[in-house]
Formats: C-alpha cells, structure tokens, sequence
C-alpha cells in the first residue's frame, strides 16, 4: 500500500544541525569571518598595512585573507597594482554594505558589554591654525565625544594619505586636490594687523602710511603682503622688506611686542581682534577667494562613525557661509 506523501516526510530522519547545515550549498552561508574582517578593514583604510597594524596580524596574513575571501566569493575585491590596492567596482559595493552591518555590531558589543573603546582620529594642520583656531575649539568635540581622540600634528608638507599614517588634513590651497574629498572651512581674508600701541605710534590711518614701517612675514606665504598692497594700490613698498618668521605664530608674537605689523589671515586672529591684543587699522580686507582652508581626506574616511562625527563637528564650527563641499577627481 502507497504510503501518503505527508505520512512520508514525517518517517523521514531528521537532519542533525551539522548536516542541516552542509545540506545548503555554500553560497548560502556566512562567508568566512576572519577574511570578511581582514577585507573590511583593508578596505577602510585602503591599505594592507593599515589593516594589518589595526588587526594586530601581518600585512601578508591580511592579503592572504583577502585572497582567501574572494576565492570564497569568486570575485576580485582589490585591482592590484605596483604602488596600492584599489576596490573593484564590486569591492565597493559588497565593503559599503557589509561596513554598515559592522558598525551595527560594534555598537550592539559596546552597548552591550558598556565598554567604549578609544577611537584615535590622526589630523594634520599648519601650526598657526592648530594654536589659534583649532585647539581652542576642540575641548567641545571631546566633551561630546568621549571615545574619540584625535591626535593633531602639525606641519607644513604636503600629505601623502597612502604612505602616511593620517585620517584627515587642513590644507591651504585652490580646493583642487585630485582623488580625494575636499570641504572648504573658511573664507580666507588678508588684511594687517598691529598692536594698538603700535598703530598709534606709527600714526596708521590708510594703506599709504605703511611706507617705512616694519613689515613683519611668515615665511610659508612670503607673497600676502604684495598681493594685499597690490589690491590696495599701495606703491612705493618693498612688499619682501622686514623681519620673517617660520610661521604666523611666532610673527604673532612679535606684532605683540610691538616690532612691526603683520599681514594676517583674519579669521585665525578673531580673538584677538575682539579682546584688542591687535588692532586692524585700515578697513580694506582682500579676499581670497577659492585660495583658503580645506579639510582634505581620503574617501574611505567616511566609512568611519568617529571620522565621520569629527568633520561634521568641524564644518559645525567654521563660517557657513564660506563653505561648500568639492566632490573628489
């Protein structure tokens, strides 16, 4: 006698979880955890060495990883090249979802466990930004953002993010810099400015009585006084003539002293301006145009929360006016 269908199955054995699992195929599993992580983190810092140092592995576990994991995939993630390795167009993709599931499981863990651990962000900036403007304002991004610390370095070079171990940079330029993302930060206004004592003695009142005084510079950017008097239409100045300094903080510290004037970006001396340790004596202020601040970065860095929180915490802080944000060529 045929025995019913239904009645069939439910003679059949049961399958343990073991064969259960074995029973789908294996495109219908979990891809292997440990190449999943060594990818994602190459991923996020487009660099095998980065990923290695973040893993705690070498840089030759984290490749055979990631080798590991696009045979299980079938698929290249990374087109290697002589210098870098660079995400595929299916690597970009299949890192942005798997990124966000990540994230979502480093918060449960933390929220879980009650354990935050220390999120270090690496920037770059000139000195006389970082003493003046940035470091002032940066208590309030740490006080809302106990665990991230973001170590400021400060130099004039410029960045190389594939050799260099730095997550974001403050650079001055044009706004042109091909391959990475750019938002501009400020409006970038010349205009001299001297102690109040000074001004007085000097008898300033327009651009002209600069003839014969001490023109004080910082030697990063030897050219702001000839442009500024070029635009005023001052003649008649030798705009190189005077004391140079290695950056406008120590020229700064000069102006205070009383030994000259010096051609300053304004907004970095705002403070100053409005507790009158300096004085702007003439009303004429030249613009700069797209020639001012950027902060500058890789775009894998956004794949970061911390990073992520620390540029929108640094745009927050800047003049909205001056800002726009420059899509990456």
């Amino acid at each position: 006698m045929a025995i019913p269908r239904d009645e069939r199955e439910s003679r059949a054995p049961s399958l343990t979880k073991s064969q259960q699992f074995n029973h789908f195929g294996p495109m219908d599993r979990l891809p292997p955890l440990n190449p999943l992580r060594a990818f994602e983190a190459a991923g996020r810092w487009q660099s095998i060495r980065r990923a290695a140092e973040e893993l705690g592995v070498t840089p030759g576990a984290v490749s055979r990883q990631v080798q590991s994991l696009e045979a299980h995939l079938g698929t290249p993630l990374f087109r290697r090249e002589p210098r870098e390795m660079v995400l595929t167009a299916e690597g970009e993709e299949y890192l942005a979802i798997i990124t966000h599931h990540f994230d979502g499981i480093r918060e449960a863990t933390l929220k879980l466990t009650g354990r935050r651990n220390v999120e270090i962000l690496r920037v770059r900036a000139y000195t006389t930004f970082a003493v003046k403007w940035l470091i002032p304002r940066l208590s309030s991004f740490h006080e809302a953002n106990g665990d991230t610390e973001v170590r400021l370095t400060t130099s004039i070079e410029t960045v190389d993010f594939k050799r260099e171990n730095v997550d974001g940079a403050i650079r001055l330029g044009d706004g042109k810099w091909p391959g990475l993302e750019v938002d501009r930060l400020v409006a970038n206004q010349l205009t001299p400015l001297c102690s109040l004592a000074f001004r007085r003695r000097a008898n300033l009142k327009r651009p002209s009585d600069l003839v014969g005084q001490p023109l004080l510079h910082s030697l990063v950017r030897l050219d702001d006084w000839r442009i500024w008097l070029d635009a005023a239409g001052v003649a008649g100045i030798d705009p190189y003539a005077g004391q140079k300094y290695a950056s406008s903080t120590l020229a700064y510290q000069a102006v205070l002293q009383g030994h000259g004037i010096m051609m300053a970006q304004k907004f970095l001396f705002a403070d100053d301006l409005r507790a009158r340790r300096l004085v702007q004596p003439f009303s004429f202020t030249l613009d700069r145009g797209d020639f001012t601040y950027y902060f500058i970065y890789p775009r894998n860095r956004l794949r970061n929360p911390a990073f992520r929180r620390f540029r929108e915490w640094l745009l927050e802080q800047t003049d909205h006016k001056a800002r726009t944000r420059v899509t990456a060529s």
